[in-house]
């Protein structure tokens, strides 16, 4: 102040100006504070902490979703549970073409295509049973 404001001598000047570069001041840290976001920033300290273990809801629908499953896949013939199987393990088209001795390996692809509808309608249209 006593080199920008030199020419202010009066205390009744001084004052005055004083509280107005304070309030500019802390305008501009408020300032900076929203445009940093710290204005709306909470401690992590009051931070909840997440359970890592599912919600009870999320394990009753996978529950239930796994009962349908099963229930549809006993619902499917020899072969496509067979089928399915041998997917679920990893194993190709033409791997599964070698194992069922077939002719083509469109005749797996058409297989395939009805074993997964079949399952599909056995369980009602959709995996997650909405309808």
């Amino acid at each position: 102040m006593h080199v920008k404001y030199s020419h202010v001598t009066d205390m009744t000047e001084l004052v005055p100006l004083a509280l107005q570069i304070t309030r500019f001041k802390m305008m501009s840290g408020v300032r900076t504070e929203v445009r940093r976001g710290e204005a709306r920033s909470v401690p992590v300290e009051d931070l909840p902490l997440a359970d890592p273990a599912p919600d009870p809801e999320a394990i009753a629908r996978r529950r239930e979703q796994t009962g349908r499953l099963k229930k549809a896949l006993e619902s499917l013939g020899e072969r496509c549970r067979e089928m399915l199987r041998h997917k679920l393990e990893g194993r190709s088209f033409a791997e599964l073409q070698a194992i069922y001795k077939a002719a083509s390996i469109n005749t797996i692809y058409t297989w395939d295509f009805r074993c997964r509808k079949q399952l599909m309608d056995a369980m009602g249209g959709d995996w997650e049973g909405k309808r």
